[in-house]
Parts: C-alpha cells; sequence; structure tokens
C-alpha cells in the first residue's frame, strides 16, 4: 500500500468495538470516510460487510479489525503500530453479486451481496425451486429448505454452514449450494462461472412461500431471483501480510 494519510474509523455499536474507536481516534486521528485514505472497521465480520456496502460508492480500501465475535474478514487488533500495519498491508479486490428479486406484491427489489444471496422457504413446508443457468433451465424442480449463491470471498460463511465448497479468491467461480434437499436427494449444488446469471423461479409460491436476500437484508417473499456478479462495483479489502483471504480459505479447510 502507498503511504496512508488520513484514516477514518468506523465501529459496530458493541461496548468492546467502542472503546477501540475511542482509543484509536485518539491516538491517529479523526477523519469522515469520504476525506479518509483509508476505512478501519470496528466489528466483527457482519459489521465489516455493513462497512463495505456503507462506502462503496467510494474508491477507498477497508481494513477490518476483529472486536466482534467472527473475524474472517478481519484482522487482528491492536492499538499500536496502525500506521505501519497499513502501510505494509495486501489488498484484494472482489465484486459482489447483484440480486434483482421480483417479489409477491408486484414489486422488484434490487440489493448486493459480497457473500451470498439466499432463498429461503417462508413457511412450514419445503421450498420448490425451478433452476436456469444462463437463461437455459437446468433443474425443474428442486425440494428443498432454500438454495444459495456465494461468492468466493463468501464461501466460508452461511454456504460452508450447508455444506458448500470453499472457493479460492482467483476462482473466477460462483457456488450454488442447496439447503437440505429433499429432491434430487442429497442434491449438493454446482459450481458455475463467475459471469453466469443465475435465475430461480419459485414454485407454487401460494403455498410454498419462499423469501430471498442479499448479504442478509431480505426481500421479503419471491416470485423470482435474478443473480449475477457485478464487474461494476470493487470492493477493496487490506490484509496484514499472510493473512489475505487466498491464505484463510486454504487454511479453513484444514481446521
Amino acid at each position: 500500500m502507498p503511504e496512508l494519510g488520513k484514516i477514518a474509523f468506523m465501529a459496530a455499536q458493541t461496548d468492546i468495538a467502542q472503546e477501540a474507536l475511542v482509543q484509536l481516534e485518539e491516538r491517529y486521528g479523526k477523519s469522515a470516510p469520504d476525506q479518509a485514505d483509508v476505512i478501519v472497521a470496528l466489528g466483527g465480520d457482519g459489521f465489516m460487510l455493513h462497512t463495505m456496502h456503507a462506502t462503496q460508492h467510494l474508491d477507498t480500501p477497508v481494513y477490518g479489525m476483529n472486536r466482534g465475535t467472527i473475524g474472517f474478514l478481519m484482522n487482528e487488533f491492536s492499538e499500536t503500530g496502525l500506521s505501519e500495519r497499513l502501510a505494509a498491508a495486501e489488498e484484494e479486490a472482489i465484486n459482489p453479486l447483484r440480486m434483482i428479486a421480483q417479489r409477491e406484491d408486484g414489486s422488484t427489489y434490487e440489493a448486493l451481496a459480497i457473500n451470498e444471496v439466499a432463498l429461503l422457504r417462508a413457511g412450514s413446508q419445503a421450498a420448490r425451486l425451478k433452476i436456469s443457468v444462463d437463461g437455459r433451465e437446468r433443474m425443474g424442480e428442486l425440494v428443498c429448505d432454500g438454495a444459495l449463491v456465494a461468492t468466493p470471498a463468501g464461501s466460508t460463511a452461511y454456504n460452508y454452514s450447508a455444506h458448500g465448497p470453499i472457493l479460492p479468491i482467483g476462482s473466477d467461480v460462483l457456488a450454488l449450494t442447496a439447503m437440505s434437499a429433499f429432491r434430487p436427494r442429497r442434491w449438493r449444488g454446482a459450481l458455475l462461472p463467475k459471469a453466469a446469471k443465475v435465475q430461480f423461479d419459485v414454485l407454487h409460491p401460494e403455498k410454498r412461500p419462499v423469501m430471498a436476500d442479499a448479504d442478509g437484508v431480505s426481500a421479503g417473499n419471491v416470485l423470482s431471483v435474478e443473480i449475477r456478479s457485478d464487474p461494476s462495483v470493487t470492493h477493496r479489502i487490506l490484509f496484514d501480510p499472510g493473512h489475505g483471504l487466498e491464505e484463510r480459505l486454504i487454511s479453513e479447510q484444514f481446521t
């Protein structure tokens, strides 16, 4: 990284994150995000995602320090040596997914997801989904609790919990993962090119409602969802040397 001057700190509302915010601003100063050379996010992975979404209109790298319960996207916290760590940090660039959802009320809902777009049954009965890739029907009916499309950066999150694959950052691949697939029995999903357009159509939505969300932000009940990588949006994430996403993705598979 080039030499950095102004730092904007953003913190989760937890006591430990707010205490760190006060300490770091006293030591390194305080700048607004749109005036800063780098943004430092204090919290867990959820707050890191929030920060990246909130600042995506800025071409400013984000460096996370873990003051939360989960820190896959975060670096270790330390009050000292931050300027030197930022100067030595390695940058990862990732593109989010764009979700376009057609909702039950006839409206359209769009959102970006850094980790994943997920569809989940919204009632007591299993969801029934039709899956198309690049306009071609690939599965006429998937009976399941839900399904998701994950980026490499998000492959160790919800996707991994649903027994989906861990994807290397540079693989240009998306994971399509089923949750509790009933038919086809135990179908685990598919690996798709990053440029693929995935569409889920909800079958029998009046009897088997399905909700969709992008990084946990709900679109409500939907009739169909289109998902594709959006190369027009790039998130810049900073990691300490030797602890970038590529290393973390590999390490996760041996723990």
